[in-house]
């Protein structure tokens, strides 16, 4: 369902395995191809992202509300409940920590039917709470912003269980930035792992600017897009490298004037912490909506409404050094990039008092 909630779970791996609490920490795919509902339910967002954009909109906007959302994720824990029994019977772990609301869901339902006493932590992975998060039986929660905080014990939640590190990214995005010497503009363009958000329309756009720029667009595991940007970077004005997935992504970000994506919230935590100028372009509905308008809200990011706009945007921000230079700092305040380690040091924290404890 989007590279983000792995790479979250992972950053939160290698930090608990960096310190001093876990012996053993695994990242377990709950929504890999392995079974007939995983592979439906994936296909099924995939495809509604794809066709019917609004009417997925229309669906998070109604799973808001109190009670449909309560249906949704009765619904959610009922075909995934089987699967996480199977999976903790696989690992035994002593905690079970979920960067997706669909197995979180499928734990708290087990706990609530006294089928599972697990400790439970949610790592929220965009920058608005959604009703699917909520459960009483979730031990801690791991959120962007005191502002989810703060949604988060409006909703029932005790304030004393959220904690707001930030969104887990992994190692290396901290302090990368740097300036070219050359001063020559350039901009990366990203569309998240799946290569998703108009990416070869952000490309096109920038085909008018009135200067030549250096331009690297990251595709990720698409590679049907990778090959045709290698195409249309053959008959471009500017300077066009095309990559595939790559571990660099923090070096690309260092490296770059500005960068224009969609706001996938892994890859803007991942901006944020690099302190890189960020244009946001075509959001998935629903989740990336709210993300957009967040850090707007927060002045770490501009949104540009078309294509026309993104092209006049992009080449207005790259010759006016001192705003890049505000969204620079903006971006760089609200950037978290320790949230990985911040969060394992509460879910480690908490296994060894469980450990210690009389009744433990």
């Amino acid at each position: 369902m989007g590279s983000g909630h792995t790479r979250a779970a992972n950053a939160v791996r290698d930090a608990l395995l960096d310190g001093r609490f876990a012996a053993r920490a695994v990242v377990a795919d709950f929504l890999d191809d392995g079974d007939a509902a995983s592979r439906f339910v994936k296909d099924t967002y995939l495809k509604m992202l794809e066709v019917f954009p609004a009417a997925y909109d229309q669906l998070y906007r109604w799973s808001q509300g109190p009670l449909p959302g309560a249906g949704l994720s009765d619904l959610t824990a009922l075909v995934m409940r089987r699967k996480l029994l199977a999976m903790v019977a696989e690992h035994r772990p002593d905690i079970a920590v979920f960067t997706h609301p669909f197995p979180c869901c499928a734990a708290a339902s087990l706990r609530r039917g006294r089928r599972m006493s697990l400790p439970l932590a949610a790592v929220l992975t965009d920058f608005a709470v959604h009703r699917l998060w909520v459960h009483r039986e979730v031990d801690m929660y791991f959120v962007a912003s005191q502002e989810m905080k703060a949604a988060l014990t409006a909703l029932g939640i005790p304030a004393e269980r959220v904690h707001a590190t930030g969104i887990p990214i992994v190692a290396g995005f901290a302090g990368q930035n740097r300036r070219r010497s050359d001063g020559q503009p350039s901009v990366l363009i990203m569309g998240g792992g799946l290569g998703l958000g108009a990416v070869e329309e952000a490309l096109a756009a920038l085909a008018a600017a009135g200067r030549r720029l250096d331009i690297t667009v990251a595709a990720g595991g698409n590679d049907a897009l990778r090959q045709r940007l290698a195409a249309t970077a053959a008959a471009s004005p500017h300077r066009i490298t095309v990559v595939g997935f790559t571990d660099r992504i923090h070096e690309l970000m260092a490296a770059a004037s500005l960068l224009i994506t969609k706001p996938g919230a892994l890859t803007c935590s991942e901006a944020l912490a690099v302190g890189i100028p960020l244009l946001l372009y075509s959001p998935l509905p629903g989740q990336e909506e709210d993300n957009a308008a967040y850090l707007v809200r927060r002045g770490a990011a501009v949104r540009a409404a078309d294509a026309a706009s993104l092209g006049r945007i992009a080449a207005r921000l790259l010759a006016q050094p001192a705003r890049l230079e505000e969204l620079r700092a903006r971006a760089a305040a609200v950037g978290r990039p320790h949230a990985a380690a911040d969060a394992a040091a509460v879910i480690g924290g908490g296994l060894l008092a469980r450990r210690v404890s009389p009744a433990g």
